[in-house]
């Protein structure tokens, strides 16, 4: 069991590092990496592989990462748009609309989540989508820095919460390939179940708006819709980088892209699950070619550039005193990203998801314990690893051990993708979490226990209400 008790060690170490001693989730995230990294030299890897090899590749991956990229891309993205009006105009018109209603901005992003969920599935792609308009209009509107972040990498999960995504077609085809259900039988109850779990974000945002006192924006403060569409007009087309790749991956002419070019024949390949079976070829997605996460900062980059080039350095130094003062953004964002992902992959190299699997395997109990039990321990897997990995990794064994324990195996399925769902909300590794904090420029373990108390706790209790049949799909 080295997997589980590195995981635990690397949990252990970041809080007692940053909670207990106060210093910054950066140093925090090194020493759980150096943690986990401990387990891999003195216990082993799995497979008999070198563990300094194994280390190295961790960290070469990581910071290949697309998230890694993001993060800092979003953290000058934000940076350059407090540095230009654009940003002010595209809020003068949204306030001008939705300004009158309390915390407008963060029902806009919980509601826009669930929209985006349902298209994008990706949960960093969501969170980027969304938060790129939402995290700086919460925060023009009183909204605190850390709870906008907040709302948003809460709302990354609902990609996993709704149908179709790919990891819902991941464990669809382990479960029809061993003959537990069929996979149109998945499509009624996970819809019904994440309408639940954006019912709960909805109810929830009353909750924070009113706790946290978040009030209209003042009539006075409110430019008259004319006026700012008139001056503001120009700052819709923000919405045109997360349009764009939208439309490239998604719908018709994604579809028509991919038959033309030939990507799409290309990318439908096998899926391999953890015991080595090997799935049909999945239905093809054109995220593998043009990537939501990475060219919505790209592209919103550049149009800020564009239409805040008055307002922006015009020679070399200029530039470099503008990056030299948000370097140390860069520097916290990144360092935290890398070592958490480096973490992640000599987790998966210590062999944790089997050894949660052997677990899952030897469970039973009755249908509400089992519930509860298994979805602590998918939670804890989608802690270090994706929704997506999660599923290939243990989700046919999740089912199967709610199915035997009296659960109907699509309500079972769907439970246990709304467990898979809290990956981007489950601190230090989902990367969700990362882009909304370089969006909304916090310190991300600010997140760290809003979003464990918020939603992924919460989103764990909604799976096994949704599994035992309180709440009906």
């Amino acid at each position: 069991m080295t997997g589980v008790w590195a995981l635990l060690a690397f949990v252990a170490v970041i809080i007692v590092w940053n909670a207990v001693f106060k210093r910054n989730i950066g140093e925090a995230m090194i020493l759980g990496f150096v943690a986990v990294g401990a387990f891999a030299v003195f216990g082993g890897i799995e497979d008999g592989g070198s563990p300094w090899s194994v280390i190295g590749e961790a960290v070469a991956d990581a910071m290949q990462e697309e998230v890694t990229f993001a993060g800092l891309a979003f953290v000058f993205m934000s940076y350059l748009l407090t540095k230009t009006p654009v940003l002010d105009k595209l809020i003068d018109l949204l306030n001008s609309v939705l300004g009158r209603l309390r915390g407008g901005p963060v029902y806009t992003a919980t509601v826009a989540g669930g929209i985006f969920g349902a298209i994008a599935h990706v949960g960093a792609a969501v969170t980027a989508a969304v938060g790129s308009v939402t995290v700086p209009w919460m925060r023009r509107s009183g909204v605190k820095p850390e709870l906008a972040a907040t709302v948003v990498a809460g709302g990354a999960g609902m990609g996993v919460s709704f149908p179709f995504s790919a990891t819902m077609f991941i464990l669809v085809g382990g479960l029809t390939a061993q003959g537990i259900m069929q996979a149109d039988e998945i499509v009624k109850p996970l819809a019904i179940a994440g309408l639940w779990c954006l019912g709960y974000r909805i109810v929830l945002a009353w909750f924070l708006v009113r706790r946290n006192g978040i009030e209209p924006i003042a009539e006075g403060d409110r430019v008259p819709f004319g006026r700012s569409l008139r001056s503001g007009w120009t700052s819709l087309t923000l919405f045109l980088p997360i349009l764009i790749p939208l439309l490239l991956t998604r719908g018709p002419l994604a579809e028509a892209l991919g038959t033309y070019s030939g990507v799409g024949d290309a990318l439908k390949k096998p899926v391999a699950l953890a015991d080595g079976t090997k799935l049909p070829a999945q239905p093809y997605e054109m995220p593998d070619v043009v990537s939501l996460i990475t060219w919505i900062p790209v592209l919103m980059i550049a149009l800020v550039l564009f239409l805040g080039r008055k307002h922006l350095p015009r020679t070399a130094s200029g530039w470099w005193s503008t990056i030299g003062k948000v370097a140390p953004s860069f520097g916290v964002i990144g360092i935290t990203i890398v070592a958490a992902f480096s973490a992640s992959n000599v987790l998966a190299e210590l062999g944790l998801a089997d050894q949660l699997k052997s677990v899952l395997s030897g469970l039973d109990a009755p249908g509400w314990i089992m519930a509860i039990a298994i979805g602590v321990i998918v939670v804890a897997i989608a802690i270090p690893l994706t929704a997506s990995a999660t599923m290939a990794a243990v989700g046919p064994v999740a089912v199967a051990a709610l199915v035997g324990a009296g659960i109907s195996a699509p309500v079972a399925a769907a439970a246990v993708l709304i467990f898979a769902s809290t990956e981007g909300a489950s601190p230090p590794s989902g990367a969700p979490i990362y882009v909304a904090a370089g969006i909304a420029r916090v310190d991300p373990v600010k997140t760290f226990l809003p979003l464990l108390k918020y939603y992924c706790l919460p989103i764990l209790a909604l799976g096994v209400l949704i599994a035992v049949g309180v709440l009906p799909t």
